[in-house]
């Protein structure tokens, strides 16, 4: 076997990796690093004479400049060529242009407003400025940060992408030299770096990415550990540019939303809204043979402007299409993030890349595959808040559908095109599948209608209607039970009933407030004890107040002795998970339960009270009056979810109990009211320990509404 060719003063193999020029002398090839010629310095050498040859031949000759509006200046100025983007006249006359102020379009806000809640209620659609770091929860080095301290943390041997402005050409170099650069007196060029990324570096220990980036982010919360794909890195890139670079427009990789935080100087973006129309007329400028002589701002109706002084953070949606001038020396920092707001356009983004061949290089890496494991978390969400009774967010709803089609698509290309970015534990056509059907069952089930964006928010009157409604069914049933039975000493049913009846008509409902915490949204007096998340009331009100009276109803039909009533109770709240711990004063004289003593107690009470609570079989249990489990064709209802994406398995702290299936465990999802609903029972009984009030919920299908003497006066809906 012939060894490998070598090459240049270093005699070494050829890298392609490497930057070489070759002698037009010796016709020998060169790693620029070592005769001392930078890329970006190679276009404008005309003949280039090694070291060796140009003892004898001279030193290399240089292009002559012909023009200052022409990505190539050694064209003849003849005053015909149009103005090209990036070139010294481009940027003058950008900067005598004038533009409508971005104030029409730019939401300003404080840090603490930007919230989850609040891109998920308002949308995320038109950029956002906020003009000090406070209340963002992003960290970064001082304004006296400088160029040499990025060299310092980062490393001079950092190979980086520079952007020679007046070309808009590409290149690449040492971080060192780019610093020498940057420090010269007199600089020949206008180098721009805009794609440094230090995730992986010491200065990364300098920057904390915004709380609404980290919560959003489908890489921080979806990308497992054990993937097979290298994670993406695009979180943190710290962005150095010269007076008059300048950055044509663009679409962020992958339809990715922005955060952009100038630590020292000044950019001006000039904004462009996605529009159906926008986009299609910027696809075709993209494509365009003479895209560079064309400002796309004049092809729209409307390109704003927008000054970013220093200290000003913004954040830039999904899909805007934006050009950047730096109009003085300056330091930014920024990030990359995919999110649920805009599915849909981060799809449509990343097809359109695909259509106009945009390099691997400019993409967002492994854009597919994080899909695929955005899918199958959101199948998991779409289960759960139907087991829940509740309709998805619109936005969600709307990203799923769009997913699953992209999805489609990508495996038809897989037959002519095997590039395949489906994660190996993935199932893709059974996830499909089984995507389509959750959103098959929304469309086929009648919603509720809601107020506001994805929450049922609860007010007076809504709890008044709902109270009204229970004293009335009250006095019905206690009607039907005076003309069926003979009088006798109220039972501890009958005390329930009326102690129900006398703690419903003193609720008491506080005003809803948006900006609070969702579970205490809504405060009732129950003596000292707190109602749960406003939502879960409204969302079950009536349908837990109707079982409540079922329940009774059913014990009225069916007589028992106090003893078994109370047993009954008792078996009811053990069945679900829910029975709480006596107090050691009442633990001497309560009684040993009947389920844990076959041999003691009435064996025709222990049979009715087993009948009836819980010991069945599923045919039985099934057919029940007390087993009321929500059919599928129950209406749905908003609830308040939270609105960032659930964390990968990877990511989330470990459960007391067991977790539902999900891809850490790859096990089979758990039937409705076995693990899930235990998990979700053991939270809230957690809770009602620390509270000293019980919460039941009708997952359990056992018990809605319940009093225990030894909690006081006590009542919770959920």
């Amino acid at each position: 076997m012939a060894a490998a060719p070598l090459y240049c003063v270093c005699r070494q193999s050829y890298d392609v990796s490497r930057f070489m020029i070759e002698c037009d002398i010796c016709n020998d090839w060169f790693h620029g690093s070592c005769v001392q010629v930078e890329e970006h310095h190679a276009v404008d050498i005309d003949v280039y004479h090694c070291p060796k040859c140009d003892v004898q031949h001279g030193p290399s000759l240089m292009k002559k400049r012909n023009n200052w509006h022409r990505h190539d200046y050694t064209e003849p100025d003849d005053g015909s060529r149009p103005v090209q983007a990036g070139t010294s006249v481009f940027v003058r006359e950008l900067q005598n242009r004038t533009f409508p102020s971005a104030d029409e379009i730019m939401v300003q806000m404080q840090g603490h407003q930007v919230t989850q809640k609040y891109l998920e209620k308002q949308g995320f659609r038109y950029p956002i400025t906020v003009p000090k770091l406070d209340g963002l929860g992003l960290k970064l080095p001082p304004s006296s940060f400088s160029v040499r301290d990025v060299e310092e943390y980062v490393g001079g041997d950092k190979i980086v992408d520079v952007i020679d402005v007046a070309r808009q050409a590409d290149s690449k170099m040492k971080l060192r030299e780019f610093v020498k650069y940057y420090y010269k007196p007199y600089r020949p060029k206008v180098l721009n770096v805009i794609s440094l990324e230090f995730s992986d570096t010491k200065m990364a220990e300098l920057v904390v990415v915004p709380d609404i980036a980290q919560k959003m982010s489908w890489v921080e919360n979806y990308w497992p550990d054990d993937s097979f794909f290298p994670k993406p890195f695009v979180q943190k890139y710290c962005l150095m540019g010269v007076k008059d670079s300048y950055t044509d427009f663009h679409i962020d990789f992958g339809g990715t939303s922005v955060w952009y935080h100038v630590l020292w100087g000044e950019k001006i973006f000039y904004l462009i809204k996605p529009t159906q129309a926008n986009l299609a007329l910027y696809e075709a400028w993209s494509s365009s043979p003479n895209q560079s002589e064309v400002f796309f701002g004049d092809k729209v109706d409307k390109c704003y402007k927008c000054v970013v002084p220093q200290g000003t953070t913004v954040l830039i949606p999904t899909g805007w299409i934006h050009a950047v001038l730096t109009s003085q020396d300056c330091m930014a920092f920024g990030g990359n993030f995919l999110h649920n707001l805009n599915i849909g356009m981060q799809l449509r983004c990343y097809e359109m890349e695909r259509r106009l061949k945009t390099p691997d290089l400019f993409k967002f890496p492994y854009f597919e595959a994080i899909c695929w494991y955005v899918a199958k978390n959101l199948l998991e969400t779409l289960k759960e808040l139907r087991e829940d009774n509740c309709q998805p967010p619109a936005y969600l709803t709307e990203g799923v559908k769009a997913l699953i089609t992209a999805l489609k698509n990508w495996l038809k290309r897989e037959v002519t095109e095997p590039a395949s970015e489906v994660p190996d534990h993935i199932r893709p056509n059974r996830l499909i599948k089984e995507l389509t059907k959750e959103i098959r069952y929304l469309e086929v089930s009648k919603p509720m209608k809601s107020q506001g964006s994805g929450g049922c928010p609860l007010t007076r009157s809504t709890l008044d209607r709902a109270s009204h409604h229970a004293r009335r069914t009250a006095r019905r049933l206690r009607h039907h039970h005076h003309h069926h039975h003979a009088p006798k000493t109220p039972s501890n049913l009958e005390i329930l009933e009326l102690h129900t009846r006398q703690v419903l008509k003193r609720l008491e409902v506080g005003p809803f407030e948006e900006d609070a915490p969702f579970s205490s949204t809504v405060t009732a007096k129950f003596n000292k004890a707190s109602v749960a998340s406003a939502a879960a009331v409204e969302r079950s009100l009536d349908n837990n107040l109707r079982l409540l009276f079922l329940y009774l109803l059913a014990f009225r039909e069916h007589p028992t002795s106090p003893t078994t009533e109370e047993e009954a109770v008792e078996g009811m709240l053990s069945m679900a998970g829910l029975l709480y711990p006596q107090r050691p004063e009442e633990s001497s004289t309560a009684q040993e339960p009947w389920w844990s003593s076959p041999g003691s107690g009435d064996t025709s009470s222990g049979s009715n009270s087993s009948e009836a609570w819980g010991d069945q079989s599923p045919s039985r249990a099934a057919s029940s009056p007390l087993c009321l489990d929500p059919s599928p064709g129950t209406d749905y209802q908003y609830c308040e979810t939270t609105l960032s994406p659930p964390l990968h398995p990877s990511k989330r702290s470990a459960p007391n109990t067991p977790p539902i299936s999900n891809q850490a465990t790859k096990g089979k999802r758990p039937k409705k009211g076995m693990a899930t609903t235990k998990q979700r029972l053991g939270k809230i009984l957690k809770l009602s320990r620390n509270n000293h009030f019980l919460m039941a919920s009708e997952d359990a299908a056992f018990c809605d509404l319940v009093f225990i003497p030894s909690l006081g006066d006590c009542l919770v809906l959920v």
